[in-house]
């Protein structure tokens, strides 16, 4: 099932998609894996749930059928922008903020630090805020907001499957740091969950 869309969100969307990809890869591509770093291959499982995530929405027919130029077409290219600022902020933020520490499959350096400052101190898995806010602007832009009934709960299902792994780590590394920095500061959203 799909909405009209338009143009301007198709643009903004593609736009944030390439930028988006473009960081990602420019932050792997600085980050050389060392020998010693114990890695956790089973959180692999976990992107591939949030891929089809992904997948459902971006899937399916797009009736591009809104003026380019009338409001319901510009205020789904705003509400767009706002959704791929805050996910481009958020995710430029929490990499810079975890420095090192940061990989797209769940590891440990030897050197491995835990990062509660920045983002980390308002929220404990800020990146999947991020990819969260760039699913809800694909469905948004493409018209599939509808799709966000299976997508979402993918979404959160493949979420999940990273964060056991990521958490199981951390806390096997810092104790009762952990332990105590997941008391003060929740998961997704502050103060709430």
């Amino acid at each position: 099932m799909s909405h009209s869309t338009g143009l301007p969100a198709l643009a903004v969307l593609a736009t944030g998609f390439v930028v988006f990809a473009a960081l990602v890869l420019a932050a792997r591509l600085k980050r050389r894996d060392e020998e010693g770093a114990r890695r956790d291959g089973r959180s692999l499982l976990g992107i591939m749930v949030q891929g089809i995530a992904f997948a459902v929405c971006g899937s399916g027919p797009i009736a591009v059928a809104l003026d380019p130029l009338g409001f319901p077409s510009l205020a789904l290219a705003a509400a767009t922008t706002l959704l791929l600022l805050g996910a481009i902020g958020l995710f430029v933020w929490a990499r810079r903020t975890m420095g090192r520490n940061w990989s797209v499959v769940a590891r440990l350096r030897q050197d491995h630090a835990l990062v509660t400052a920045g983002p980390f101190a308002h929220v404990r898995h800020p990146i999947y805020v991020a990819i969260a806010l760039l699913l809800l602007a694909t469905a948004i832009a493409l018209g599939h907001v509808p799709r966000l009934v299976v997508a979402l709960p993918l979404y959160a299902l493949g979420t999940w499957l990273r964060i056991r792994v990521e958490e199981r780590l951390l806390l096997a590394a810092f104790g009762d740091a952990y332990r105590d920095y997941g008391r003060r500061v929740k998961r997704f959203v502050p103060g709430l969950f």
